[in-house]
């Protein structure tokens, strides 16, 4: 991730809309984070290039000046709350609106960050997942299982970290304040950097034993099973979201399922929205004399009427046996093109009665 483009580096074209932007923002999170083994300067990148372009005005500014325009400018000229320069003197950095404030609270320690990391902790982590349904339930909808591995609560301690008939006590490190605070010397004067506790992970309790099942980690891994429900209509490239279907986490809630639906192609029908569209073939004689022929529908087949004089490239209209709409009643419509076969091989006898009909 070398580009310090915010667009690039979420992957998305400089015209995205906001829907896109979050969900490669959401992609690239769940990609880098680190406590998925993820790289975590490419993490901070990634969101500190959503937290502009979710914004629209800081989007506009980026536009418009770039990192300029969104305090992404090097040098510390013109922020307001940069005082004391003098030794021995503590520096508070106030970067107001500019979206700096979680970069430089990562460096300096500031208490926003120290929250956030505590926040994050009591909910799991949001968990991708793909689906492929066939054609005709994504039309009519249907049920699926689906099996995914994820870290669940352990039954021996109940996600308490603590093994059965022990207790969890103060942390003898942080005292229970769930983060450590230590001051740096530096040109500017001290700074004082708050950071999560090593010991107690923030949490400002530790256990009188760890669990002997999870060791302390609360979750365990396991193969669940899930009962999915396809709504109809929904087409390829949905996303269904099951809330606390993710990972579990000791102490707090799961996180959310994401489930990427994949609808597999069909050799007869294809569709644009709620229709489905599909093609028959006649010969010239039937499509100049007209006459019915049998069509094959979602539903079955239909007997479909061809006026005289159907011209190549024709559609018509089978209305109800579309796809069912997504959100309402009722359907769309079949559209049924018509293609008319020209003959390649005719025999002299059919030669002569084609030129006789050219001739009357």
């Amino acid at each position: 991730m070398a580009s310090d483009d915010y667009y690039e580096i979420l992957g998305v074209s400089k015209n995205a809309s906001p829907d896109e932007i979050k969900k490669a923002f959401r992609r690239a999170a769940i990609e880098h984070h680190p406590d998925r083994g993820g790289d975590e300067a490419n993490f901070k990148k990634i969101n500190e290039a959503y937290e502009v372009l979710k914004d629209p005005e800081k989007r506009q500014r980026y536009d418009q000046f770039g990192k300029a325009g969104v305090g992404g400018s090097s040098g510390f000229n013109g922020f307001e709350g940069f005082e004391g320069f003098g030794g021995g003197q503590n520096i508070n950095f106030d970067f107001g609106d500019l979206g700096l404030g979680d970069i430089f609270n990562s460096f300096f320690g500031g208490g926003q960050n120290t929250k956030s990391s505590r926040q994050q902790r009591s909910q799991g982590q949001d968990v991708e997942a793909e689906a492929e349904i066939d054609f005709r339930d994504a039309v009519f909808g249907t049920e699926i299982e689906l099996t995914v591995n994820l870290d669940d609560v352990c039954e021996h301690c109940k996600g308490s970290t603590v093994e059965p008939g022990y207790e969890l006590k103060t942390c003898p490190t942080c005292h229970g304040n769930g983060q450590v605070v230590t001051v740096s010397r530096t040109i500017f004067g001290n700074i004082q950097q708050a950071s999560i506790c090593p010991t107690c992970h923030g949490s400002g309790k530790v256990p009188e034993k760890l669990c002997s099942v999870c060791r302390g980690k609360g979750t365990k891994l396991k193969k669940q099973l899930i009962t999915l429900k396809i709504p109809s209509g929904i087409d390829d490239g949905a996303v269904i979201r099951l809330r606390e279907h993710g990972e579990a986490v000791a102490g707090g809630s799961k996180g959310d399922l994401y489930v990427n639906i994949r609808v597999k192609a069909d050799k007869k029908f294809t569709r644009e929205g709620d229709l489905i569209l599909s093609s028959e073939h006649i010969n010239m004689i039937d499509a100049a004399l007209g006459t019915e022929i049998n069509v094959d529908t979602i539903d079955g087949l239909v007997r479909m009427k061809i006026p005289a004089g159907t011209q190549n490239g024709t559609d018509f209209k089978l209305s109800n046996h579309g796809v069912v709409h997504f959100k309402g009643n009722g359907r769309g419509a079949h559209i049924v093109t018509i293609y008319v076969d020209t003959p390649t091989h005719l025999n002299r006898h059919q030669k002569e009665l084609l030129e006789t009909l050219k001739n009357l």
